[in-house]
């Protein structure tokens, strides 16, 4: 689990999942692009969004570009009003209203175009000073205040329209002459692909919100799978070793002055259990530490049905074993191991029954385990957590099988699990990774 969370945080692909630094607070981007990946088509003017520190650095960059690019304008346009201090003012005030741009992203949209309109119906010259409206519809745009950002570009798109067509007769510079609507169309297209840019930047940014919401879930999913795992490790462990140790201490302590020799016998048996118990619960949390921090021995499985037998023998269970385990996959090997324990476990604690009967027969791909006892249910509380059955119904949906348990019609109890020999679930089943852990 853990190599798995490193490969996770390897390189990122910033391409599908966007820059990381894309909605870093100290983002500095010209463009006026906010952190807040929002829907919709509101005119709010970016109320409830989290408070930020104001974008000064690209503002103050974007300013300079505006009043340098603006100088250089005036020298190829005589024909239209020289820079004064009345144009270096509004050039000033239209870039820093984006100082704004990421809190209020609608206000600072109609800013800018209302005071780029001012500018150019006063006859100073074309220039940067449209860089600054577009820098503010981008923002409104990616910010999903969309209505607004179209609005503004085309108040100012109309009123350059209306400035250039009719206005100019009576507005400086004097003796300016209209424009032809070649030119209005070609302002008309730049509007266009501003708007357009900036409308491709927010979905691909709310594409990418979702994919890090999807991946924060997947996360999520596989830290309570995996949460589950070791409770259900952690539940077959403990109830079996519990189990034998519960009827090993009773036995002793009945035994203890009339037969101290068994007495011995039982308190032996008991701290064999509990050193077993010891170790399997040492490999589950081994699985919460870091790889190389501590060894893992191999998960039991089928192989040590001998060994389950005998501690089944020492609680007083007896437990007759009928066919070979087959071959399994490591996940499928622990399933069945596991819910052959848990049955045994059942029969010592909720039987009345000494003997047991486990049944073991593959075909068709397929692993039947049938565990039966001859009962009755005693009746009397046995201290369990209740969880035992489903965390069998749960091991075997995990590898597309299935569990059956319930009474008898001849009398007693009787489990049978159906799991496939390969162990393999869908990769989409919740328990797909207990089987890739436990290799």
């Amino acid at each position: 689990m853990d190599e798995q969370r490193v490969r996770e945080r390897g390189p990122a692909q910033w391409w599908q999942h966007g820059p990381p630094w894309w909605n870093h607070p100290e983002a500095t981007a010209t463009t006026g692009a906010t952190t807040i990946a929002t829907t919709g088509a509101g005119t709010g003017s970016g109320a409830g969004t989290p408070r930020r520190r104001l974008p000064w650095r690209s503002t103050l960059l974007l300013t300079i570009l505006v009043l340098v690019g603006s100088n250089f304008a005036a020298h190829t346009q005589p024909h239209r009003e020289h820079l004064d201090t009345y144009a270096r003012l509004l050039l000033l005030a239209t870039c820093a209203l984006l100082l704004w741009r990421h809190r209020h992203p609608v206000t600072v949209v109609f800013g800018t175009a209302a005071l780029a309109l001012v500018y150019l119906g006063a006859g100073y010259p074309y220039g940067p000073v449209f860089a600054a409206v577009a820098v503010a519809c981008f923002g409104a745009v990616v910010a999903g205040h969309r209505r607004a950002a179209w609005a503004a570009l085309g108040m100012l798109w109309a009123g350059h329209l209306l400035i250039s067509l009719w206005l100019y007769r009576w507005l400086p510079p004097p003796g300016d002459t209209g424009t032809g609507p070649g030119q209005e169309v070609i302002i008309a297209t730049w509007v266009l692909i501003i708007v357009s840019v900036a409308e491709l930047v927010r979905l691909r940014r709310e594409q990418w919100a979702r994919e890090r919401a999807d991946r924060a879930q997947a996360a999520r999913r596989r830290a309570d799978e995996e949460r589950l795992r070791i409770a259900r490790e952690l539940h077959d462990v403990l109830a079996h070793s519990i189990s034998v140790i519960n009827v090993q201490a009773g036995m002793g302590l009945a035994l203890l002055d009339s037969d101290p020799e068994q007495a011995r016998s039982a308190l032996t048996t008991i701290k064999a259990a509990s050193k077993e118990a010891l170790g399997e619960v040492r490999q589950v949390l081994d699985t919460l530490r870091a790889p190389g921090d501590a060894p893992r021995t191999p998960a039991p499985g089928l192989g040590r049905l001998p060994e389950l037998v005998e501690q089944a023998a020492s609680a007083g269970l007896t437990v007759d074993v009928t066919g070979e385990p087959p071959h399994l996959a490591p996940g499928a090997d622990l399933a069945a191991f596991r819910i052959v324990q848990e049955a045994l476990t059942n029969v010592v604690r909720h039987s009345g029954s000494r003997h047991a009967r486990v049944r073991l027969e593959d075909g068709g791909g397929k692993l039947r385990l049938r565990i039966d006892d001859d009962g009755p249910a005693t009746g009397a509380d046995a201290g369990g957590s209740g969880n035992g059955l489903a965390g069998m119904r749960e091991r075997a949906a995990a590898l597309g099988g299935t569990i059956e348990a319930g009474p008898r019609a001849e009398g007693g109890f009787r489990v049978l699990a159906v799991l496939p020999l390969s162990g393999r679930g869908d990769p989409g089943d919740p328990g797909y990774q207990d089987v890739r852990e436990d290799r």
